[in-house]
């Protein structure tokens, strides 16, 4: 099933919401945080692959890392993004995701948003530049309801005039996408500097500006943003369960200190 703009009409009909001449099932809706990172860069890989296996549908999830974390990019190199004598120095964790994009400093007043979604669901996300296109539109579109000026900024971030307020990347299956997307809302910049270096590639927008002149943080605060990604994605059906089984085995397989030095 394909769907038009986020902000089109709608109306509720029997477990879908039509929208234009398209229908679109209601989503489901997670709103967890586990105990320790790894768990929860774990989670979301285990919800890819469980809708790839078929036993799991399109989600949102919502979560929120309560204190700072370094997070690389899959193909981003340590040494290159991290200044890790800081890192052990003030006992800041650094881990690696199963998503591309760049490496991004989490804590409290940094939103985290995963979304699993199916290539059938509209023609765009079948491409990667048209899939970010297609998902931060959206986002976009329903955030501009309680803010202004934000706009879609280089490839896969959100911005309000030239400073960055959200990231994002992907990791993409065969018939689903996961789009992990962080927003910031209270983040301490500071803190940035300190712990990640400039990055080596950049958007064109960013114009070489350090991370205190770069990023912002959107003046939402964050219920009201929970809520906005959940009207965008029409995330109505909460749900707590969760493949706590495929987590586990992701911990312990894959999220380890080799694959977090791997590069």
């Amino acid at each position: 099933m394909s769907t038009n703009e986020a902000n089109a009409g709608c109306f509720e009909i029997i477990g879908t919401r039509a929208i234009g001449e398209h229908y679109e099932r209601a989503m489901k809706f997670i709103d967890l945080t586990l105990p320790t990172l790894t768990q929860n860069l774990a989670l979301d890989e285990a919800l890819l692959l469980a809708g790839e296996a078929e036993t799991n549908g399109e989600i949102l999830r919502l979560w929120e890392w309560p204190s700072l974390a370094v997070v690389l990019g899959t193909g981003c190199r340590l040494a290159d993004d991290v200044n890790e004598a800081a890192c052990v120095a003030d006992n800041v964790p650094i881990l690696r995701r199963a998503s591309g994009g760049g490496t991004v400093l989490l804590g409290p007043g940094c939103l985290c948003f995963s979304l699993v979604l199916a290539y059938h669901r509209a023609r765009e996300l079948q491409g990667v530049r048209s899939s970010y296109a297609y998902i931060l539109t959206r986002i976009r579109d329903c955030l501009s309801t309680v803010t202004k000026d934000i706009e879609v900024a280089g490839i896969s971030d959100l911005a309000i005039g030239t400073r960055k307020f959200s990231g994002n990347s992907q990791q993409r299956k065969r018939s689903y996408l996961l789009h992990h997307g962080t927003i910031l809302y209270a983040l301490e910049f500071e803190r940035v500097g300190r712990y990640l270096k400039m990055p080596v590639r950049q958007p064109e927008y960013r114009q070489s500006r350090d991370h205190s002149m770069f990023l912002t943080n959107l003046a939402v605060d964050v219920e009201t943003l929970r809520s906005c990604l959940r009207d965008a994605w029409r995330a109505d059906r909460a749900s707590a369960s969760w493949p706590e089984n495929l987590v586990n085995s992701l911990v312990h397989e894959k999220y380890t200190s080799a694959w977090i030095r791997k590069l």
